[in-house]
Order: C-alpha cells, then structure tokens, then sequence
C-alpha cells in the first residue's frame, strides 16, 4: 500500500467537515479551523491516525482475522462493497440488521436458508413448484440475498469493523462494543469519537474521499495497489485554495509546496512569454512610425532645395 499524502486527503476533499452549526464538540480535538461557515479537519492528525488504524488492520489479518466493511448510505454503498469484493472481506451494503452480530446464532439460520434456497433453485426444483409458490420462494430468496450477500461466507464474528459514518451506522457500533470488536471508522464532524477504537478524522459524506480512505485499506488487506484494467488510476487535476495551501504550509509539507509552486512558476512563465510575444510586434510598429516620422517629405524637400 502507498501512504497517504496530504495532497491526496486535499483533492479528495477530505478536510472538509460539516457546518458549524451541526458539530459534536467531542470532534473539538481534530479541528482545524472554520472557514465560510464549514468546519476543516486537521489533516495532520488523518494521516497520523490512519496509520495507526492500519497498522492495527495489518496485525488482524495477518493473524488470519477477518474485518467486517460497512457502509450503507447511498455514496458510501457501491464503494464498501466493490472494496471489500477486492480484498476478500465480508461487507454489509445494503441494511444494517439489528442483532448481527449480538444476535449471530439466529443470523446464521437465515444464512442457511438462503443457501438452501438457491441450491433448490439450481437443482431446479422451483420449476416444478405451483406459479406462485416458485414466485415466493423466489421473492424470499432475492430478499434474503440482498440482505446477507455480503456475510454468506462469514462463519463468525469479525475481528475487526470498518465503518464508514459511525452515526449513520450507530446500531453496529453498539453491537461492535457489546461484543469489544475493534472499530475503525471515518468520523466527521457531526459524529461522536468516544466509541472508537481507531479515529480516522475526515469527510464521510463525499464519494471521493470515502473511496480514497477505503481503497487504502482494501489495498493494505490485499497486499497490492489500487488498479483499474491494469493502470493506476490517477486522480483529475484539482486546484488547491487558499485553506489547502495554508495547511501545506503549516506542517511544511516541502514536496507538495514544491509541485504546486512549480505549478505557479510554469503559469507566471507562460504569461511573461505570451506577454513578450504580444510585445514584439507592438515594437516594431512603433519602430517603423518613428522611421516614418523622421524620414522628410518630398515638399520639405522641394522647399529646401529653393
């Protein structure tokens, strides 16, 4: 896995918290300021937190442990699932049921139902069932798998939670510390830290920065990089504002300084040359009207000569 830079945290908008009037004090601590009405998260204290949760997810699995990806509000869903789907974890997308894990024993019966259904329907034994006994039994199998898809081949507990929006998913976080399952969450602004294990300060709301987060810890677990038909992906050029800049400074980020400052320099240079090219030809007409203001007229000639 690469490590998380500030200037990723920066494109994928990371630092951007909730409004100030819809906080949680307890978030007081990883603040970093507030601009235009919109709390910023110290990013500093991101990547410093983040690596401990990593380190804590690297010693779970290599301890053949498994971690649990959760996430089910709608920008948080299809990038859980297709993470998890990666690395191999189980995952929970969809509807977070009360009891999952508190309530396993129970869980698993309706796991092996869904199993039972659908080898039932591979062997074809709907297709000799009454029209509407085949349709409910199919019904109850597309309801079941929307359900469990993700923990069918989860035999136990996890031994660790990822979340994604612990107050969104408040019903796995109580159940996860009933039972002291380690917890590693994105929190925001709005949320409160107290019951997590591992804090990973930042925006839980936008599609890109869950998908940075999240794809760092998928790639941790998979031991390999993130990408898409055999390229990296490369993120889309995002310019950094005055808050972005401010923060680079202040933790003296000297490789992100350099690459936005080059930045700078390449843009005041093409101005100067596009401005001296303009220049030039405005020259050289002023040199040619000096040329013919000085040259005499042919009546000036003809005076002097009489």
């Amino acid at each position: 896995m690469q490590p998380l830079t500030m200037r990723e945290l920066l494109e994928a908008g990371v630092h951007f918290g909730h409004a100030t009037r819809k906080w949680d004090p307890r978030m007081k601590r990883y603040i970093y300021g507030a601009r235009h009405g919109i709390y910023i998260i110290d990013l500093h204290q991101t990547i410093q937190l983040f690596n401990q949760a990593a380190e804590a997810i690297r010693d779970c699995v290599e301890d053949g442990g498994t971690v649990l990806f959760v996430g089910t509000k709608k920008q948080a869903a299809g990038v859980v699932r297709d993470c998890a789907q990666r690395c191999g974890m189980p995952w929970v997308s969809e509807r977070w049921l009360g009891g999952l894990l508190t309530n396993w024993r129970t869980m698993q019966q309706r796991i092996q139902r869904l199993k039972e259904l659908e080898k039932l329907e591979q062997e074809g034994y709907f297709q000799r069932l009454t029209k509407k006994e085949a349709l409910m039994r199919t019904k109850e199998k597309e309801r079941l798998r929307k359900l469990f898809e993700g923990v069918m081949n989860m035999h136990e507990p996890p031994d660790m939670i990822y979340i994604v929006d612990v107050e969104h998913e408040d019903l796995a976080v109580k159940e996860a510390n009933r039972l002291k399952i380690p917890i590693v969450a994105i929190v925001d602004t709005n949320c409160n830290p107290d019951p997590i294990d591992y804090v990973i300060p930042g925006n839980d709301d936008a599609i890109r920065s869950v998908k940075l987060i999240t794809g760092k810890i998928a790639d941790l677990i998979a031991g390999e990089k993130s990408q898409v038909d055999g390229e990296e992906e490369t993120s889309p050029g995002y310019e950094l504002g005055d808050v972005e800049l401010e923060m680079l400074r202040k933790y003296n980020i000297e490789d992100e300084l350099e690459g936005v400052s080059s930045e700078d320099e390449e843009t005041v240079e093409d101005e100067e040359a596009d401005g001296e090219e303009t220049a030039e030809p405005d020259a050289a007409t002023g040199e040619e009207a000096a040329a013919t203001s000085e040259e005499p007229s042919d009546e000036e000639n003809k005076e002097g000569e009489a």
